[in-house]
């Protein structure tokens, strides 16, 4: 046992140093679409993404197994990845020029639906990226839901460089938004 001590101090420091180091690379996502003059009449709120505590992060998720998380190494998220999509959502909506406007939480305009988004995976596993996202619209003078619908996007991953798997997310992403879009405003 007391060979051991030395060596679970050696790990322990070592791990300690890993998870304090700088990553080598932030990444961004875009959001799809050109901007457009504003034409709708809904006034939308983007709520922040819920998700697990695993995607809660500025860590971009793997899965080796269903039932197991992992992390790219050496890049982050340029933001948590529940405010990440959240601004891409909003930018999505806006690029759309379906909407009068579209704001988080916070930016004072009277709202008429509310977009409430759970994320169900953002992260790369066997089948490739995975953006699957559950959206609930809302009527904000009543709290009443409007409709319910699943959103779910694989993209193959070009290799396992961590900008090909960003790539990759970001069109799963941006497959999904646009989905979301045309749904949720029609």
């Amino acid at each position: 046992m007391c060979r051991l001590a030395p060596l679970l101090v050696v790990l322990l420091a070592s791990c300690t140093s890993l998870i304090a180091g700088r990553p080598s690379a932030i990444y961004d996502l875009s959001a799809p679409g050109e901007p457009q003059a504003a034409q709708g009449r809904a006034q939308i709120l983007v709520p922040e993404p819920t998700t697990v505590a695993a995607l809660n992060t500025d860590r971009i998720a793997a899965r080796p197994t269903p039932a197991e998380y992992a992390y790219l190494p050496d890049a982050v998220w340029s933001d948590r990845l529940p405010k990440l999509l959240q601004q891409r959502l909003v930018q999505t909506l806006q690029n759309s020029g379906r909407a009068r406007a579209v704001a988080v939480p916070g930016q004072g305009i009277l709202v008429d639906i509310q977009l409430a988004v759970d994320v169900r995976a953002f992260e790369l596993s066997g089948e490739g990226a995975v953006a699957d996202f559950v959206v609930r619209v809302m009527d904000d003078r009543d709290g009443r839901v409007l409709g319910t619908q699943a959103f779910r996007h694989v993209v193959p991953v070009s290799s396992r460089a961590n900008s090909a798997i960003v790539q990759a997310l970001d069109q799963a992403m941006d497959q999904a938004f646009v989905e979301i879009a045309n749904w949720a405003l029609r």
